[in-house]
């Protein structure tokens, strides 16, 4: 049954949902400008184009994720910042990824299907098991980064003998002075700090009001709101013919969500956590991921693209899972 809001509390729900479009707003705003900043930074130092690249910029796609989980966590809202990272997931493959097929089909690299494809799937896997005892730990958390790490170093030495730096030219800023790249960075970390606190504070708020769980917020507002700027962009870049990168970058962005903001409540506030975190959004995301990489693998070899009919699939599938979440309310 739908929850309704009680009487007299209209202004503070207007206040609550205020909070969460300017604070996700800023929150995206901000990540850009940090990033930017920090990348900027290490360029005008000298620093190759390939360690920013698979560091600060690899990153910088999971920022506002991350630091919502480490406010989220803080605030003793563990379920949020998992529900976040699991929600994250599924949103990149059944909103991101399958409205961009819809809009163009896109081509998939042999490359991706023998590489990051087969790492996110190990990866899935492995957070299956460490979810299945519904408690997230200390130790499981340090071995998820951990593995980010090892991620990290991986990308490193296959990109390393490369003869540029090409591929991650468009993302690091070339010509900005140090004042300006220390400003943009300064800026960047205090409003993206501030947008984060105000978004978890603002979801923390409408949770209370309707009696929702701390991870469908998470899962769901919170998730889709972090993902509507890959959404855009992935979307300009099909009606631009450049939709060969939305595949890599879901990709990417879900392996750094499993690895670098999912630990984030386990190092925080490592504790029991909802059953439905993993019967419903675990397996959800397990399923949609499982969907991604037979897809990849079948077409990927055919050499055919994700058409408009495997892009229609994907997203209704996330409508039914918006669909279960909403009845859980």
């Amino acid at each position: 049954m739908r929850p309704r809001l009680p009487k007299g509390s209209q202004s503070d729900m207007l206040l609550f949902s205020l909070s969460i479009v300017i604070g996700l707003a800023f929150l995206v705003w901000s990540a850009d400008r940090f990033v930017a900043g920090s990348a900027a930074i290490a360029n005008n130092f000298g620093v190759p184009h390939i360690i920013i690249g698979v560091t600060i910029v690899s990153l910088g796609t999971s920022a506002p994720e991350i630091i919502v989980a480490i406010f989220a966590a803080l605030e003793g809202k563990p379920e949020m910042a998992m529900g976040n990272a699991l929600g994250s997931n599924i949103a990149n493959i059944g909103l991101v990824l399958g409205i961009t097929a819809l809009v163009a089909p896109i081509p998939i690299s042999k490359r991706l299907i023998m590489n990051e494809n087969l790492v996110l799937a190990v990866i899935t896997a492995a957070v299956g098991v460490i979810l299945y005892n519904l408690y997230l730990g200390r130790l499981e958390s340090l071995f998820l980064i951990a593995a980010m790490v090892a991620f990290l170093v991986w990308i490193y030495l296959q990109n390393k003998d490369q003869s540029d730096d090409s591929d991650f030219d468009d993302e690091i800023p070339n010509d900005m002075s140090n004042l300006a790249a220390f400003l943009w960075f300064a800026i960047g970390l205090a409003v993206l700090l501030a947008s984060a606190r105000l978004l978890v504070w603002g979801a923390t708020g409408i949770a209370k009001e309707f009696n929702i769980s701390d991870a469908i917020i998470g899962a769901t507002i919170i998730a889709v709101g972090t993902s509507l700027p890959e959404l855009a962009a992935s979307v300009s870049s099909a009606l631009k013919k450049h939709h060969d990168i939305a595949i890599g970058n879901v990709v990417g962005s879900n392996i750094f969500n499993l690895l670098t903001v999912l630990p984030v409540p386990g190092l925080i506030a490592a504790g029991a956590f909802s059953s439905q975190l993993f019967q419903r959004d675990y397996l959800v995301m397990a399923i949609l991921t499982l969907a991604l990489f037979i897809m990849l693998i079948i077409r990927g070899l055919q050499g055919a693209k994700m058409g408009r009919y495997l892009g229609a699939l994907f997203v209704l599938m996330y409508v039914t899972y918006g669909y279960i979440a909403f009845q859980a309310i």
